[in-house]
């Protein structure tokens, strides 16, 4: 009886030992997820900026020392579940509503950007990695796809390098953007769905864009909170594309693991199919709104303290110039889909 019991405890401790292994360097994420929301809250700007410079800061922390697994556990896994989550901000019938227009307009945008992001990388002599993840992470939803298609992409030091740069990125671009796109639609006079569908086809971030919206009108912000939305659906599409393309890289040149079909793309989709049942209580989409943004906060912390300035330094400014390229490009194909009428079909 005695040696069954220690059988099974010794069972029970090995069971659990990767948890209490992971257990400080997730708390350490947690904390620094907590303390960046209260700064965004009481003193306003981006949690995930914050985040990722919080981060940063504690870069030490993942060299060596029992903070390393739980690091590296919610820079992945954790990652992974607040993506999938994403999937209760969207029904079939929000984008039903928008008509055929608007949803054009979002897929010319996302397709041409991200094409246009990778010929501007070439031209610049950027790795091409690095312009389809800046160009899908612009044309969709900002820091959220980045880290969503970095996760399909092969991992090493240099991807991981980018994609910091591409949150970096993306948060001050699209914060920039949320304060000058309603003085442009001023300028431009466009009529309220007219501009909600710019600015929802246009900033990347959905807080940033659920701001701008409604700094105009609550028509405003009704039209452009669905058109993001539309966007963020399209991360769908977008990560399995990413998935076969680099499956197929590896097949030919690396010779190493085909990634499967990533779980929480599947999350994904069927919390997209659930909600569109209107089955899901209020409450508990709004909780699992919540843990999503939490989740990604925590993960953005982990990202940053595996980030050290020093690598950053070394990439220069060829990046950042090409996410200001590929932001333009964005905001002239949706002009051009708005004056020539494809938007509003």
């Amino acid at each position: 009886m005695s040696d069954s019991h220690n059988h099974a405890a010794s069972g029970w401790r090995r069971s659990i030992e990767p948890a209490r292994r992971r257990m400080p360097g997730v708390l350490i994420c947690i904390t620094i997820a907590l303390a960046t929301t209260f700064i965004a809250d009481h003193y306003g700007g981006p949690t995930l900026l914050y985040a990722l410079l919080f981060g940063m800061s504690l870069h030490f922390l993942s060299e060596q020392g029992p903070c390393l697994a739980g690091i590296e556990f919610a820079a992945r896994t954790i990652l992974r579940l607040g993506v999938a989550l994403l999937g209760v901000r969207i029904t079939l019938e929000q984008v039903a509503a928008l008509g055929i227009g608007p949803v054009l307009t979002v897929v010319a945008g996302v397709v041409l950007t991200i094409v246009a992001g990778t010929v501007m990388a070439r031209l610049m002599g950027l790795p091409r990695d690095l312009g389809l993840l800046t160009g899908g992470s612009v044309a969709i939803c900002g820091a959220s796809a980045a880290m969503a298609l970095s996760a399909v992409m092969p991992r090493n030091e240099e991807a991981e390098r980018n994609t910091i740069l591409t949150v970096v990125g993306v948060t001050t671009l699209s914060t920039a953007a949320m304060v000058l796109y309603p003085l442009l639609v001023g300028a431009l006079g466009l009529s309220n769905t007219d501009a909600g569908i710019f600015l929802g086809g246009t900033i990347h971030d959905v807080a940033q864009v659920v701001g701008a919206g409604y700094m105009i009108s609550d028509d405003t912000g009704d039209v452009s909170t669905f058109v993001k939305l539309l966007r963020v659906a399209m991360l769908v599409p977008a990560v399995m594309v990413f998935m076969l393309l680099f499956r197929r890289s590896r097949k030919a040149g690396e010779g190493g693991k085909v990634p499967m079909f990533p779980g929480f793309l599947v999350a994904f989709v069927v919390l997209v199919l659930i909600n569109s049942l209107g089955v899901i209580p209020i409450v508990m989409s709004e909780a699992m709104t919540d843990l999503s943004r939490w989740c990604l906060v925590t993960a953005i912390a982990a990202l940053g303290i595996k980030t050290s300035f020093q690598k950053l330094a070394v990439v220069g400014w060829k990046p950042v110039i090409l996410m200001v390229a590929e932001t333009l490009f964005l905001l002239g194909v949706v002009l051009v889909c708005l004056y020539t009428g494809i938007a509003d079909w």
